[in-house]
Formats: C-alpha cells, structure tokens, sequence
C-alpha cells in the first residue's frame, strides 16, 4: 500500500533477533488531501519523535526488526486506540486525529477538523495497515525464537506544560504498570541507566506506555512490550528546525542499546 501513489505507508525492517523497535511517531509526511485542510503550521511537525531512526542505528547491528511510518502523527496517531478512547483519563492529551499541537495551536481552521468520516478513512488507509504490519511482524519473530520483545521507540520536548509541571525525566519507561512485561522490569531498567549515567528516569510515571504497549504486550503469550519516551534535550535541538547533536546522541546511544538490551534478557532470558 502507497500514500500519494509513491510513499509507502510504513518501512519494516525485517531482523533476525526477537526484537522488534517500532516508532510509531516519526513519520514526516501529511498527504496532499489532507495537508490542504490543514493550516501552514502542521508543515513544520513540530510534535515528530525527530531522529529515531538514527538514535536507535545500533538495532540494525544487533539484527532488531525495525517498523516505522511515513506519516505523520498530525494525519493519525498510530499509538492511540482506533476509537480514540483517552490512554489517561481525566488528564489533557491529543487525539486519534489531533486537531492541535502539544502547544495547543490550531491544525485545521475553525470548523474544519476531521469528522467522523474522514477519521474512519484515515485509520483504514494508514493506522490499520501499519498495526497489521506489527502484529504480523511480532507473530513472525515469535514463531521463530518462541518470544518477542517489541520496544516502542518514543522521544518528546523535556518541557510541555500542557502535559506535565517541570521537566520531564530524560528515560521515562512504560510498561503499562507492570502488566506488558515482567514485574519491575521498568524500575530494574531505570536503576540501570541511573547507575550507568547521569541521566533521570522513572518507571511507569507520566506515561506508562500507550496503545500499542497496552495492546500487544501480552507476557501470558511470550510477547512482551516497554515504551521508552526519552527527552528530546538528550540528543536534539528542541527548538525548530530541530537538528541533530551527534555529540549528545553518541553520550545517550550507549544507555539506550544498555536498557534493550537488559530488557531482552529479563523476557526473554536464553532465546535473547
């Protein structure tokens, strides 16, 4: 499946390892149709998880599996529930189909958000291919190693009043409060990176992992699941036009393949 007849609607990786990084929220791209409808601020993406594809380069020496989309999160959140229930009830969030940023500016001009019609066209065109293409590729590595681990690959601006007070944590681990993985996982991998670095972390705090970690992480199955929202100021500018800092990024990677890597030996043990 193709988006404006030329983009792929997602790219996967396919590895050798039971491990598969998914990052649901680094696409770039607003099709045509919809980008029309939009206001002249959704072309600057401001909410995109910016360069995870090369933060997490090392998953293609390890032999990860690694699934992403071409879309961006303004088109639809592909880490949101299909019926756009809220992930943290009574607390602020953005929706299936946003209609601001994480500052709460405008997307769309008054009156024209996407209705109900235009947001079941989106999830069939590009949130259920990409979620097929997830379970898919989890059942194909679980088949083949008896267990999967999927890491959900996640970064966001370390201040977002709208979302939290203060700054966040630099690792901010979810695993669904225990219930995607095994108990404690997320705190055994936040004392990892506090012994190892310098960086903050918490366990299952502001975000405890979204749709996808809720969903697929099933650890009666074999099929475990550990949301990572990393702050952006680790490895980025956060300001627009958001580049890259090698420096920082070679100083956090290390910490990052660490914690997936403990991650794959506490689920999955041997087969890892």
């Amino acid at each position: 499946m193709t988006i404006d007849s030329e983009l792929p609607v997602f790219t996967l990786t396919e590895g050798s390892i039971p491990l598969l990084i998914s990052i649901p929220h680094m696409g770039t791209h607003i099709p045509a149709d919809i980008a029309r409808s939009m206001t002249p601020l959704a072309q600057r993406y401001d909410d995109t998880d910016w360069h995870l594809d090369r933060l997490y380069d090392f998953a293609h020496s390890m032999g990860a599996s690694i699934l992403q989309p071409t879309c961006s999160r303004y088109v639809v959140d592909l880490n949101r529930p299909p019926d756009g229930a809220n992930l943290y009830p009574g607390q602020d969030t953005t929706l299936l189909c946003p209609v601001d940023t994480f500052d709460k500016e405008r997307l769309y001009p008054a009156g024209g958000e996407p209705d109900d019609a235009e947001q079941a066209r989106r999830c069939d065109l590009y949130w259920r291919p990409y979620h097929a293409a997830l379970e898919a590729e989890l059942a194909r590595l679980k088949a083949a190693h008896d267990g999967v681990l999927l890491w959900e690959a996640h970064s966001i601006r370390s201040h977002l009043p709208r979302f939290f007070e203060g700054r966040l944590p630099d690792f901010n681990f979810g695993t669904a409060s225990d219930t995607s993985a095994p108990p404690e996982l997320a705190q055994d991998l936040v004392n990892l990176v506090t012994s190892q670095s310098s960086y903050s972390a918490i366990a299952n705090g502001r975000f405890k992992g979204g749709h996808i970690t809720r969903k697929y992480g099933k650890p009666a199955d074999n099929i475990y699941a550990v949301q990572l929202e990393l702050t952006q100021i680790t490895y980025m500018n956060e300001s627009h036009p958001y580049t890259y800092d090698e420096a920082l990024a070679g100083k956090v990677q290390p910490v990052i393949q660490a914690a997936v890597e403990k991650a794959m030996q506490r689920c999955l043990g041997a087969r890892a």
